[in-house]
């Protein structure tokens, strides 16, 4: 979905544990589902940092029209936080840290730890064909883990439905995304397995999978696995009922961004968040409360290793992968 937002969230978590550099578009979890614990930052190191971020933000993002959060922590430990402009531009309601806002993209990142904690507990398989859910699914060869990891080769409904005639003012729900691939069966990109293709269909699938798995709607089992449980209090997964209270994003002229079909699923993006929840997010991670150390390294190994280079994917996470491990 290309969208320019004026609303921004960034959350920048530095961490000097483990070998590889993880990212999940903004937030980045520990190296290791062990315990860390969390650094004692004397007043002297919380103030250099602080300089040091502001000094960065202020030459380079906040130069602009910036609206929206920003909490910069080193190893756990917040040294920068600032909350800019408007949640609503047109009421000119101030934007707070309890403000919920669009993580796009990084929404992944919930989704693949919904179906790993699954995995965990002995309820599916990576190894699990999509056809053990979706009897009527017309691809071979795709499963639980191509989807997590991009290689399933199926095309994006974000381009195929609009192609194939979906109105784009008619919201689309997750439903509707495999209904489309059974019944219309769309291209694939190319075969399962075969190369790395960010693909927003697959997560989509995901999000029904966990539904189908668990007995509960995705947005409650997030809520219910780990929303929660981390005292995450202003993050939640849009659905259609939701409209009413999200924070609206806009362009960067300040016009409000009309919706469309594919604003409607879930689980390639719509969760809406914070930056200190999703610090509290990052910390559980550091606690292992999240997953057991096993499939937290499955999650933290690359996939894709056609072509040489450091950037890599996961299961759910992108990955820069160092020369000699070093970050």
């Amino acid at each position: 979905m290309k969208k320019y937002l004026l609303q921004f969230i960034v959350l920048i978590v530095v961490c000097s544990c483990g070998s590889k550099k993880k990212e999940n578009h903004l937030a980045t979890p520990s190296d290791s589902a062990q315990a860390v614990p969390i650094a004692k930052l004397s007043p002297a190191e919380k103030t250099k940092y602080h300089t040091l971020v502001s000094n960065f933000l202020e030459s380079n993002l906040l130069r602009g029209r910036f609206n929206g959060s920003i909490l910069v922590a080193k190893e756990g430990v917040p040294v920068y936080e600032e909350y800019l402009g408007y949640k609503n531009i047109k009421t000119k309601d101030t934007l707070t840290a309890e403000t919920p806002l669009q993580i796009a993209s990084t929404s992944k990142p919930f989704t693949a730890a919904a179906i790993l904690r699954l995995v965990q507990e002995g309820k599916l398989g990576l190894s699990d064909a999509i056809t053990k859910f979706f009897p009527a699914f017309p691809y071979t060869g795709i499963t639980v883990k191509t989807l997590l990891n991009h290689r399933s080769g199926l095309p994006n409904y974000l381009y195929y439905m609009e192609d194939g005639g979906w109105n784009r003012k008619t919201p689309a729900s997750n439903a509707d995304v495999l209904s489309t691939l059974v019944n219309w069966q769309p291209p694939k990109a190319y075969r399962a397995d075969a190369n790395f293709n960010y693909c927003n269909t697959n997560y989509v699938l995901l999000a029904l999978i966990v539904e189908k798995v668990s007995g509960l709607s995705f947005p409650q089992y997030l809520k219910s696995t780990f929303f929660d449980p981390f005292g995450m209090k202003n993050t939640y997964v849009l659905t259609q009922n939701d409209s009413a209270r999200l924070t609206p994003s806009y362009d960067g002229y300040g016009k409000e961004w009309p919706l469309d079909f594919s604003d409607g699923p879930y689980g390639d993006k719509n969760v809406y968040s914070t930056p200190r929840d999703l610090l509290k997010w990052d910390q559980a991670w550091y606690r292992g409360a999240v997953l057991n150390q096993q499939l937290t390294d499955s999650a933290f190994t690359g996939y894709s290793n056609e072509r040489a280079g450091t950037h890599n994917y996961g299961l759910g996470w992108r990955l820069l992968e160092l020369p000699n491990e070093k970050e």
